[in-house]
């Protein structure tokens, strides 16, 4: 059997003039780069277009048995294609951090792919590049004031703006700068974060345009001065210079499927630490060029889910027409107890207490008024008797569920579930949206509702320093910003190891980061970090590439 990128590299790509052309832009619309990518920036004219159906792709929460998000929505993407319905993909670009660590590309898999697999999971158009040359110019800039006579009076104890790397490197998360005498700077404890955690790769993912990306930038807070007060770019005076370096990472990248259907793939924050979506640019360049755009939200209901209904939503000014929840047997089974080494072997008792975490994330999806559907992303050993309990599952919460096997068959192997979707799209009412919070409420209610109705726990505990956080950001009105959780994806609750859909739990916050570039309040939740580790056996030990830049391993 193939690998995954066996299969890409075996795949009839083509020249990305005739994507261009199946979506119809104009010649001012896009650019090369190379033979099979592009960066796109749609006219005002074409910016006019009503918007097309929008259908949001999300999951349960992820095991390492595997889940296949962005291989359903690929797939089903294609499906539509397939059902002559003009459609589009729009996804986040990868991290190196994951390709080279424990998850892996995401690209999705299979037949199921976006391409040119290998640079789109590596360095593609440059993007993450920009981002961290940006931020880490910032930083520079930062101390540069420190060091030439500190005109801001910050504080060099409480400056915030971390430096940056895309690349999972525990030894960076604390650091001590400014070493070698009185020319090296002012000596001071630092850190890195991954750049996909940047507050400017969140800013890049909400910006409308330039003017909207360079007042958001302008906005974001550095540290605070000896007198507790908080320091913006803008006093530093150097938002056009880091929004200049970022003057191309803002256009949307434009690729393909193996089945050659438009794929937009745009910035990448993490769910599990960011707001979890592609770009608003690229969301609505798909909606504006297709009659439908599947899209996902980085890991389970829990994280990406929620905040691209009660975050980007209200941003990008369309509600989704349809849910899609993607479920395996073999995770439910995992969420069952099961053990990882006997997935394959047919376990309805384990199944059945698995299906509470799937169960969790069906009613928190149902209660925003969205038609929510089920994908069962098949596996080769899954038993008809476990397909047919995971579907009656979820017929019991009123929501259709459709066998998909879009890893070996591509959008062939997604037609019931591309007709499901299509159905539930036309059931869909923009007046039936209800949030999960308004934007007047504080803080510590928003958070709740997010622990009660989507976590299923009890509520939210704050830490001493959470608790003097947020009476500080009281006389800012910081307190009423959304809010982006920052938790385990792995489950519902701030503990990675329990699985399943627990009840008897709390969240516990240890503290706040305000991001006010970006427009929200970061609620770091138990152990989440924001510079990840590398696994005992990092993916980047099997991939390789030989004389002729032919690549193997990668996935």
């Amino acid at each position: 059997m193939k690998t995954d990128i066996e299969i890409a590299q075996s795949a009839d790509t083509w020249p990305i003039e005739k994507i261009v052309d199946q979506i119809g832009l104009s010649a001012d619309e896009w650019e090369p780069y190379g033979r099979d990518k592009a960066k796109v920036q749609l006219s005002s004219s074409t910016q006019q277009n009503k918007l097309g159906k929008l259908i949001l792709v999300t999951s349960i929460n992820p095991t390492p048995a595997g889940e296949g998000k962005s291989t359903v929505t690929v797939g089903l993407a294609d499906a539509l294609m397939q059902q002559k319905r003009q459609t589009m993909v729009a996804l986040r670009e990868p991290s190196l951090g994951p390709v080279m660590g424990l998850k892996g590309g995401a690209t999705g898999g299979g037949y199921s792919q976006v391409i040119p697999m290998a640079d789109i999971n590596m360095h593609f158009t440059g993007d993450f590049h920009a981002l961290t040359s940006a931020h880490n110019t910032l930083a520079a800039l930062i101390d540069n004031s420190l060091y030439q006579g500190n005109p801001l009076h910050l504080d060099p104890r409480r400056i915030l703006w971390k430096r940056a790397l895309d690349v999972n490197d525990r030894a960076l998360r604390h650091a001590t700068i400014g070493l070698g005498g009185p020319t090296s700077g002012i000596p001071r404890e630092d850190g890195f974060d991954i750049t996909v955690a940047s507050e400017l790769m969140a800013i890049l993912t909400l910006s409308h345009n330039l003017d909207d990306m360079k007042q958001r930038i302008s906005r974001i807070m550095i540290g605070y001065t000896y007198d507790k007060e908080p320091v913006t770019v803008a006093d530093l005076g150097v938002e056009g210079a880091i929004t200049t370096l970022l003057k191309d990472a803002i256009k949307p990248n434009l690729v393909q499927t193996l089945a050659h259907t438009p794929a937009l793939i745009h910035g990448g924050p993490f769910a599990n630490i960011a707001q979890g979506t592609n770009s608003i640019l690229a969301t609505k360049t798909a909606l504006q060029l297709s009659d439908y755009t599947v899209t996902e939200a980085g890991f389970g209901a829990d994280l990406g889910g929620e905040k691209f209904l009660d975050f980007k939503t209200p941003l990008l000014g369309k509600v989704p027409d349809t849910i899609v929840i993607v479920a395996t047997v073999r995770a439910l089974k995992m969420h069952g107890g099961e053990d990882k080494q006997h997935l394959t072997t047919p376990n309805l008792t384990a199944l059945k207490q698995g299906l509470g975490n799937l169960g969790q994330h069906l009613k928190s999806m149902k209660r925003y008024g969205v038609p929510v559907v089920v994908a069962i992303n098949q596996f080769t050993h899954d038993t008809a008797e476990e397909l047919a309990l995971v579907s009656d599952y979820a017929k019991s919460f009123g929501v259709d569920a459709y066998v998909a096997d879009v890893w070996g068959q591509g959008g062939s192997g997604a037609q019931e579930l591309a007709t499901g979707v299509v159905q539930a799209t036309e059931r869909a009412d923009y007046q039936d949206f209800k949030p999960l919070y308004q934007p007047e409420d504080d803080a510590l209610v928003k958070i709740n509702h997010i622990v009660q109705e989507i976590y299923g726990g009890h509520k939210a505990v704050l830490s001493a320093k959470a608790e003097k956080q947020l009476a500080n950001f009281k006389q800012y009105g910081w307190d009423k910003l959304p809010i982006i959780m920052a938790k385990t994806q792995n489950s519902l609750t701030d503990d990675a190891k329990r699985f399943g859909a627990p009840t008897d739990f709390d969240i516990h916050i240890r503290e706040f980061m305000p991001k006010l570039g970006a427009g929200f309040l970061v609620a770091l939740t138990g152990s989440i970090l924001t510079m990840p580790g590398l696994p005992k056996h990092p993916a980047a030990l099997d991939i390789d590439i030989d004389s002729d830049g032919h690549i193997t391993g990668l996935n």
